[in-house]
């Protein structure tokens, strides 16, 4: 049986990108020119991008209301949207476009460069089990734009636009690994932004005790918590803690183990050889048939159909 005595304080970011294991599936930078819209169709995945020159127009599929972006801004979207950028409004010639590998900046002193934006960025896949579960709750779009986000972001953009302007050696490989700190930074500064009002796992990491409970839930998943246990580790009765929990995170504090657990469990029948049995203790279920149902209710099919899924899509 796990033991939660002595938990450090974890990072659960960290932890869920590796379970939704992002893989970038196209990444570089585009100019956008003042005669043109440049349009993203929709996509399975995730975006994140940076405004390096100019200002521009993003317009995303099912918003009302055109977003302006600066030089130095950053922005997420995390449901796959189709979106468009373009340098005025209303949009013009409709350009489809898809990230391909860096191009260079076109012009030695791109400020001078009129009506034109120049963006760089990637597209990520989520090749993990059910990244959705993590992703519903979130806004459809995160825009990293006040005066600490734009500090915290300066050095990863400089480095891109150096890349990107001098091509050398290794920067394609350079620019690919660069995107990915983009989209953790843009993640990490979103967890503290007030602007990502509604309840969300990322919003609660910035709660100093929801986050402590956070932690504790994911680095013991197998130990037997309790909604007591839990408000002991936050310091609360239960009752403020389980309302607070709510507040911040937008599910119950066993609604929210329950999905840690069953996406840990969905990992392992992935990729590793434990049978239903140990998986089941591992997480604090005495009997396959209680971890089964538990399952069931998260994932829509039982332990061993979800494995037998798994094993006909690597063949």
């Amino acid at each position: 049986m796990l033991n939660p005595e002595g938990t450090q304080h974890l990072d659960p970011l960290s932890e869920i990108l590796a379970l939704m294991k992002p893989q970038i599936h196209g990444y570089g930078g585009f100019m956008v020119p003042g005669n043109v819209d440049i349009h993203f169709p929709q996509y399975q995945g995730i975006t994140c991008c940076a405004i390096l020159v100019g200002q521009c127009w993003l317009v995303v599929d099912g918003l009302p209301e055109p977003k302006l972006l600066h030089a130095g801004d950053c922005f997420l979207l995390p449901h796959g949207r189709a979106f468009r950028l373009a340098t005025d409004l209303p949009l013009k010639k409709d350009v489809p476009a898809i990230f391909c590998a860096p191009r260079r900046m076109s012009c030695k002193n791109p400020e001078v460069a009129n009506e034109t934006a120049y963006i760089a960025g990637g597209q990520f896949a989520l090749t993990g089990g059910h990244p959705e579960t993590f992703l519903h709750s979130l806004p459809p779009i995160i825009h990293i734009h006040s005066e600490s986000g734009r500090a915290a972001m300066k050095w990863s953009l400089e480095r891109i636009r150096e890349e990107l302007h001098d091509q050398q050696p290794g920067g394609s490989w350079m620019v690919q690994q660069l995107v990915y700190v983009m989209l953790i930074q843009v993640l990490r500064l979103s967890s503290t932004d007030t602007a990502v009002s509604s309840p969300c796992w990322l919003s609660a990491l910035s709660d100093t005790n929801m986050s402590i409970v956070i932690a504790n839930m994911h680095k013991n998943p197998g130990y037997p918590w309790t909604l007591r246990s839990l408000a002991e580790r936050a310091g609360m009765s239960r009752s403020v803690f389980a309302m607070r929990f709510r507040a911040a995170v937008g599910s119950t504090p066993m609604e929210y183990l329950t999905c840690w657990r069953m996406l840990l469990a969905a990992d392992l029948l992935r990729n590793s050889p434990e049978g239903l049995s140990t998986i089941a203790r591992s997480l604090s279920y005495k009997s396959e048939s209680a971890f089964g149902k538990a399952f069931r209710r998260l994932m829509g099919c039982s332990p061993r159909q979800y494995a037998r899924r798994k094993i006909i899509e690597v063949a």
